[in-house]
């Protein structure tokens, strides 16, 4: 059994070292680690290389933590990973926690596990970075219907297969992502609680609380449309529906009792509502024939991937 530990890091060369050293090597046959370098200035691939990576991917300039991601899957599965954990490089994650966080793929009760820091201990968080964060797992929970306490995490380990079956295309963040596609394709997702340390200097994701909420709940939406498209376009066109319903059912009435159309305005807006209305819901059905092809695309892709890392 071998395990991959990635790590994204953009100008980390003050706490790299520390999480590559703590990395245990003996929770797994064959543990690896796998630095993915998004373009860093600093010193941090000198750090990650003395203090024992065995893997560096450098990118020439910063392409974001969502491709950072992605690449450090796609390597890790180069490296004939049965386990990936992916772990922050600015050591707010516990390195000596992933034993925990691989015990339920070990045992064979989950694809994927998420190390959740609000069933854990949060030494140290921002009040406006922990709302943040309950309100977006809140939001990718109720969209997936399954309980989950941290969406967010950036602590979290697959299994090959789930590896496999998992196509990140957000060029921002991964986290909500992956969790909608791992739910859509029957994929098992346990958390287990993990600490979470305050981080030395500021967050290179997270500057801005508000860019990126508006951001991650792009992210969030694209996904869930990518996966529910009829189910979104139906809700937008029968709620589009309705309101004209509810404008023509005044001008129905008046016509009814008089013979004739005397709120002009009404039976303009009645039109246009139920037009529009009609015509965002032939588009979700057009878009639910193309999520159907989507998902015969993904299904070659798996199966390419497969043959490729067998």
């Amino acid at each position: 059994m071998k395990l991959v530990v990635t790590i994204p890091a953009f100008n980390e060369e003050k706490t790299i070292g520390k999480v590559i050293r703590n990395i245990p090597r003996d929770c797994c046959d064959e543990v690896e680690v796998l630095v993915i370098d998004d373009g860093s200035t600093d010193k941090t691939v000198e750090r990650a290389r003395e203090n024992g990576a065995d893997k560096i991917v450098t990118f020439k300039r910063n392409l974001g933590l969502a491709t950072a991601f992605r690449k450090g899957i796609e390597t890790a599965l180069e490296m004939k990973a049965d386990i990936i954990v992916n772990i922050d490089a600015d050591g707010q994650y516990d390195p000596n926690e992933i034993p925990v966080i691989i015990q339920p793929i070990l045992e064979g009760k989950a694809d994927i596990v998420l190390g959740s820091r609000f069933l854990g201990n949060i030494e140290y968080m921002p009040i406006q970075k922990k709302l943040g964060n309950k309100l977006a797992t809140k939001i990718t929970s109720f969209l997936v219907g399954i309980p989950i306490s941290d969406a967010q995490t950036g602590f979290r380990a697959f299994t090959k297969n789930a590896a496999m079956k998992i196509h990140v295309l957000s060029k921002y963040t991964y986290v909500q992502e992956t969790i909608i596609q791992a739910v859509y394709k029957n994929l098992k997702i346990l958390e287990v609680p993990c600490s979470f340390r305050k981080r030395e200097g500021k967050s290179r994701l997270i500057s801005n609380i508000f860019t990126y909420a508006i951001k991650a709940g792009l992210v969030i939406f694209k996904t869930y449309l990518d996966y529910k498209p009829l189910k979104v376009f139906l809700f937008l066109g029968g709620a589009l529906f309705l309101v004209g319903l509810l404008f023509g059912a005044r001008v129905l009435i008046d016509f009814l009792q008089t013979g004739g159309v005397h709120f002009l305005p009404s039976a303009i807006l009645t039109a246009i509502f139920l037009i529009i209305g009609f015509q965002i819901v032939v588009l979700g059905l057009i878009a639910a024939m193309i999520g159907t092809n989507r998902r015969i695309m993904e299904d070659i892709l798996y199966y390419q991937k497969k043959s490729r890392y067998k």
